[in-house]
């Protein structure tokens, strides 16, 4: 059994969907090295999420964009917690929806997403800043 790990610092990215498949391929290749088993990507905070949809459309990172941010709607009046700014309650609820995590099959040294999927960086806040990533590769 191999097991590969590696935290990636991400560059700060606007809020909205981000494709971010091909900078965790290119951070992390000791996921070629396995010939059957999963790569795990976890996200470190609380206001920013992963997961996996659309790889070639980028109006689908938008509608996701809108549609999430309709759903859950900044300077909510029932917000408590208010004193990060106006986007920081929403990010917490969005993140929890989303994920803080997801899984890729790996196959013969390649990560096997469908051929439209991509793993997308839900950014949720104005100014997020950098964010941390901690990617696994287990298999044989």
């Amino acid at each position: 059994m191999i097991f590969e790990q590696k935290e990636i610092q991400l560059q700060p990215y606007s809020r909205g969907f981000h494709l971010i498949t091909e900078i965790i391929k290119n951070e992390f290749p000791a996921y070629k090295k396995i010939q059957k088993g999963f790569l795990k990507v976890f996200i470190k905070h609380t206001s920013a999420s992963l997961t996996i949809n659309e790889n070639a459309d980028p109006t689908v990172r938008q509608d996701f964009e809108s549609h999430f941010n309709k759903m859950i709607a900044e300077n909510a009046p029932y917000f408590i917690h208010t004193y990060e700014g106006s986007d920081d309650m929403p990010a917490h609820l969005k993140a929890s929806l989303l994920g803080n995590a997801v899984e890729v099959p790996i196959t013969n040294g390649q990560l096997n997403l469908g051929i439209w999927q991509g793993i997308y960086l839900g950014e949720h806040r104005n100014f997020g800043g950098a964010r941390k990533l901690v990617v696994t590769a287990f298999g044989v």
